[in-house]
């Protein structure tokens, strides 16, 4: 456990700043380009409601899994790859200990506590950065924005977007250790294993985001 709080700072606590700041900032993106339309309509109140949704459907979740896997999953194939090509993980098997569990398990717990804690915390900076948009350009208040935002969001929005979090955790837990465990020839090898985590794991957080959407859209 000592290990795996450990890796909650490095993943979790070290990663919210670059977090909030990019979710800010898609937040006003979002606000910018939904205004651009729905101004045409007269329908400018509704944009707080389109960021908030898209934001804990959808963006708050991808962007921040595509953040952790070029932060935290790279960072866990250099590691293990390190280790493997100076016969580190050799050394820990020599000693009796599962090199799986003392290394691998507490990145695993680190990111399924933490991944919806950062989800969290970009969907909130998304609606914060949304409302400055709104409130600056749309002569909006800030209780008009709380409360069409309110009426919009529904708790599924939010356990959605969290679900998919926890799953995006476990694919860039899975992939960046898998490329660590088998790297090859040096610190050559090292290198390529971290690209390829970053590559898979955003692939494969597309995929299942694609796979979840569709989930949720048919069950609905």
């Amino acid at each position: 456990w000592g290990s795996a709080i450990h890796q909650m700072v490095l993943v979790g606590v070290d990663s919210v700043p670059i977090v909030g700041l990019i979710s800010l900032f898609i937040g006003m993106v979002l606000g910018l380009q939904g205004a651009y339309q729905l101004e045409k309509f007269g329908a400018s109140y509704f944009v707080s409601a389109l960021v908030g949704v898209s934001m804990t459907r959808e963006l708050g979740p991808l962007i921040t899994a595509i953040i952790v896997a070029g932060r935290s999953g790279s960072a866990f194939a250099a590691e293990i790859g390190t280790m493997k090509v100076s016969e580190e993980i050799d050394a820990l098997e020599v000693m009796g200990l599962n090199s799986v569990k003392y290394l691998v398990v507490p990145k695993y717990l680190a990111m399924l506590i933490m991944m919806p804690c950062l989800t969290l915390v970009s969907d909130i900076s998304g609606i914060v950065g949304g409302g400055i948009f709104e409130m600056a350009q749309l002569d909006q208040t800030f209780p008009m924005l709380a409360s069409a935002t309110r009426d919009a969001l529904l708790m599924r929005d939010i356990w959605t977007g969290l679900i998919k979090s926890l799953v995006f955790g476990l694919i860039i837990t899975k992939v960046g250790c898998y490329e660590g465990f088998s790297v090859r020839g040096g610190a050559e090898g090292v290198g390529k294993a971290t690209t390829s985590s970053v590559v898979v794991s955003i692939f494969l957080i597309i995929f299942a985001d694609v796979l979840f959407t569709a989930l949720f859209y048919y069950t609905s």
